[in-house]
């Protein structure tokens, strides 16, 4: 049990950020099995920017997610899939 007031609010606000965190992570990937799983290249194509724009919004936040240098090299992945596919 917590002591202090701050303490107390403290937890709090630790366990809110902890599973916007973990939602966040879950929709990340959840986009790249879409994008790896995706049958052709259009279909892969299009799940692309819902990729970019969930990456970017995860390194923009950088609290506890990612951060700018990982998106980066899950998008160049990310790139690479969709043109491998045919």
């Amino acid at each position: 049990m917590p002591t202090h007031k701050s303490a107390e609010k403290r937890i709090l606000t630790s366990e809110k950020a902890r599973l916007v965190n973990r939602a966040v992570r879950a929709e990340i990937r959840t986009s790249l099995k879409k994008l790896r799983g995706a049958a052709g290249k259009a279909e892969a194509a299009k799940e692309l920017p819902i990729l970019f724009s969930l990456l970017d919004k995860a390194a923009r936040r950088n609290q506890g997610n990612i951060t700018k240098n990982t998106a980066s090299n899950y998008k160049r992945k990310a790139q690479l899939t969709v043109a491998s596919k045919k």
